[in-house]
C-alpha cells in the first residue's frame, strides 16, 4: 500500500533530519543531532495538543530542517545577527518543507500554510505557528537552558527568558514549569517572571 502524503513528507523530513554530521548521545548510542530534535519537538507536540492536525505536525518536525547548513557563526554577533540568521533559518525550513509536502501530493496551500506556521507568521493567532514556538521554548528550556546560562551574563539571561515567556501561551507555561531544573536554573527563571 503507498504511503499517504503525510507519512511520505514526515520520512523525507526525518531523511534530511537523519543527514546532521552533529551527534548527541541518546541510551548510549549516537543520534543525528537535528533527528533528536525533531523527535523532542513532536514529543512536546503531544503534550501540548491532544489531536494535532497533520500540518501541525509536518511543522513542528521541520522547524529545525538542515539548521547545521548554515551556523550562526557565518552571521554578525548581537541580537540583529541572531534574528537574521533565525529569520532565513525559518524561512529555508518553511521552504523546503513545503517542497517536500508537494513532491508527496499536498496541495499549495496545505504546503503554505506549514511554510508559514515554521517561519512563525501568525504567532499568538495562529494555532500551528503558536504550536511551533512553544514547542521550540520547551525544547531548548528542557535541553540547552542549563548549559546556556553558564555562557550569557546575568541581566541578558534575565531579558532572555522573559521575552521567550512572552512568546509562549499558557499552556506551554504550565508544561516549562514542571520541567525538572537545576536549583540555580529554576531561580533565573523564577527571577524572569517576577521581573
Amino acid at each position: 500500500m503507498p504511503l499517504s502524503p503525510f507519512d511520505q513528507t514526515l520520512a523525507a523530513l526525518d531523511a534530511l533530519h537523519a543527514e546532521d554530521p552533529r551527534r548527541v548521545e541518546v541510551a548510549g548510542e549516537p543520534v543525528p543531532q537535528e533527528l533528536w530534535h525533531a523527535g523532542r519537538m513532536s514529543a512536546w507536540l503531544e503534550r501540548l495538543h491532544e489531536h494535532p492536525d497533520e500540518l501541525m505536525l509536518l511543522a513542528v518536525r521541520g522547524q529545525h530542517l538542515q539548521r547545521w547548513q548554515v551556523p550562526r557563526s557565518d552571521y554578525p554577533e548581537g541580537r540583529v545577527g541572531y534574528l537574521t540568521w533565525r529569520r532565513d533559518q525559518g524561512q529555508r525550513a518553511g521552504e523546503t518543507t513545503a517542497r517536500l509536502m508537494r513532491e508527496s501530493g499536498y496541495g499549495d496551500e496545505d504546503a503554505e500554510a506549514v511554510a508559514r506556521m515554521i517561519r512563525k507568521q501568525g504567532l499568538g493567532r495562529d494555532p500551528g505557528a503558536q504550536a511551533v514556538e512553544d514547542c521550540a521554548c520547551l525544547v531548548f528550556l528542557e535541553n540547552y537552558f542549563g548549559d546556556f546560562s553558564k555562557q550569557i551574563d546575568h541581566d541578558h539571561l534575565i531579558r532572555i527568558v522573559q521575552m521567550t515567556w512572552k512568546k509562549m501561551s499558557p499552556q506551554a507555561h504550565e508544561l516549562a514549569l514542571g520541567l525538572p531544573m537545576t536549583a540555580e536554573a529554576r531561580g533565573l527563571v523564577e527571577e524572569a517572571l517576577a521581573g
